[in-house]
């Protein structure tokens, strides 16, 4: 089960999960971008607000009821395009980016631990995170803080799930060079160059090294790995 999955990083990461052999089922606001995603990557879709514990729970159990247990859930679902400095950013705007990137992830995170749990499933939980839960870049506070939010709560539910089996691990990947961010920063930019001088490797994050790194910590081959936040960052912390 992925969130955001109608999003580019959530269709490499249906991608990268179905190459490993894994059932996908998208999930994404309703519309048409997720009834295209669900039919380009043939994959069963769930439209939901992840605000909507109650909805969310509903789309669990229907998952679980056609598709089976679900053995993997990737919060992946999120928003980054409300920004703004401290002095000025709406409160309304800080509040959106919280519910949606934190009480969402919560909701889906409880939903399906929930499930995992009823039916004695030992799975495994990977959040999409970002190195901007822990390395500021100025008029992007509201999305730094929530992702640092969604790093504790991966600790969290780690150390509480384990008891189930459960493990939990998040991905913070630095930049991501998705087709979206290749048109808003060409080859060559000034705001392109100034990003790749703040990362060792001189590369944003590939969405598919994003993706195998998920599939990586939702694997038997991470059995022993909970609690973790993995960097996919070129290097980007240590400067």
């Amino acid at each position: 089960m992925i969130t955001g999955g109608a999003g580019g990083i959530g269709r490499f990461l249906a991608e990268a999960f179905q190459s490993a052999g894994d059932r996908v089922v998208l999930v994404d606001l309703p519309g048409e971008k997720l009834d295209a995603a669900g039919a380009e990557l043939n994959a069963p879709t769930a439209g939901i607000d992840i605000t909507d514990p109650q909805a969310v729970a509903a789309a669990v159990a229907d998952i679980a009821h056609e598709h089976g247990p679900i053995g993997v859930l990737v919060n992946n679902a999120g928003i980054l395009h409300l920004h703004g400095d401290v002095l000025t950013l709406p409160v309304a705007d800080y509040e959106s980016t919280i519910r949606v990137n934190i009480l969402g992830t919560f909701a889906v995170t409880q939903a399906v631990a929930a499930h995992m749990v009823g039916v004695g499933t030992r799975g495994a939980i990977v959040n999409i995170s970002s190195i901007g839960g822990r390395q500021p870049t100025p008029g992007m506070g509201a999305y730094e803080t929530s992702k640092a939010a969604v790093d504790a709560q991966t600790r969290w539910a780690a150390i509480e799930l384990a008891a189930h089996g459960i493990r939990v691990n998040a991905v913070a990947p630095g930049p991501v060079d998705t087709p979206m961010m290749k048109m808003g920063m060409p080859d060559g930019s000034p705001m392109r160059e100034a990003w790749l001088a703040r990362i060792p490797l001189r590369q944003m994050a590939d969405p598919a090294q994003v993706a195998a790194a998920a599939v990586f910590l939702a694997s038997d081959g991470a059995a022993d790995i909970t609690g973790v936040s993995l960097p996919v960052d070129g290097g980007q912390l240590l400067a």
